[in-house]
């Protein structure tokens, strides 16, 4: 009887460590350290043959230029991104490896055997500019008084991350360069308003998630009534049909205001 309730003890002890290894994050498990060991090279799409990706130490560096490379980890049957992103690992060998991506769908690899896919070189991936005109300027006319505005639209070097999905269906960053909008208003020789326009000043009007991957692309004059000066900032994800128009507001005076009038 005595050995029965040890055996049993055993056994719920064993279930309640395993039940709370399952409520762990996958983030936070340990790593196969062999199973990553063995996706290391470079691997190619298995029915294209085209070079997907080139696995060292602990990052994936993808062939298509434009996406950074990605921390990864190996943990039970799934590949872990630095994202937290998971997919559940089909079939791994020193040779194959499967996955579902984030449709579900099963995605194939197979190690390269083409000697010129080692010579591959996962240079910095390339950082696109999200622009428009550069330099705008128009006199208009209200009341009897003319007044001159001038837009000006300056690239930077902040970076934008936009998350987005491969033509494998995982999820990569797209990197993009933000920019700083200039607006000046000018009547005749007086100045009434003159400043830098960047995308943190639109977080009252546009939710923080948007905005985090959002550019500041564009800056419009829209017109001009008894109110002061119209002009438009739009910001807009890259790539997306999603953006929202911003109205900037310029008053005789030189006071700003703001409102959200379209997404």
């Amino acid at each position: 009887m005595k050995q029965l309730s040890i055996i049993i003890l055993l056994v719920l002890v064993l279930c309640s460590c395993g039940n709370r290894s399952a409520n762990v994050p996958l983030t936070e498990q340990a790593e196969d350290r062999d199973a990553k060991a063995m996706l290391q090279g470079f691997w190619v799409d298995a029915e294209t043959e085209e070079l997907a990706v080139h696995v060292d130490g602990d990052t994936i560096f993808y062939t298509d230029s434009t996406s950074m490379p990605a921390y990864f980890r190996i943990v039970g049957d799934s590949l872990v991104l630095g994202s937290g992103a998971a997919y559940n690992i089909e079939r791994m060998t020193q040779n194959l490896f499967w996955f579902h991506n984030q449709n579900g769908d099963l995605v194939k690899y197979r190690r390269s055997d083409n000697p010129e896919d080692t010579t591959w070189v996962h240079d910095t991936p390339h950082i696109m500019t999200y622009t428009h005109q550069v330099k705008t300027d128009s006199v208009v006319s209200f009341g009897g008084e003319r007044y001159h505005w001038y837009i000006a639209i300056n690239p930077t070097k902040y970076k934008v991350v936009k998350h987005t999905y491969s033509d494998d269906g995982v999820e990569v960053d797209n990197v993009y360069y933000d920019n700083i909008m200039h607006i000046s208003v000018y009547k005749g020789a007086q100045k009434l308003y003159s400043s830098d326009f960047r995308k943190s000043q639109y977080s009252k009007y546009v939710p923080a998630d948007f905005l985090e991957q959002a550019v500041l692309g564009n800056m419009e004059f829209s017109s001009i009534d008894a109110q002061g000066l119209h002009f438009n900032a739009t910001l807009c994800i890259p790539d997306g049909a999603s953006c929202y128009l911003v109205e900037t507001l310029i008053s005789y005076k030189g006071e700003l205001k703001m409102k959200t009038i379209e997404y």
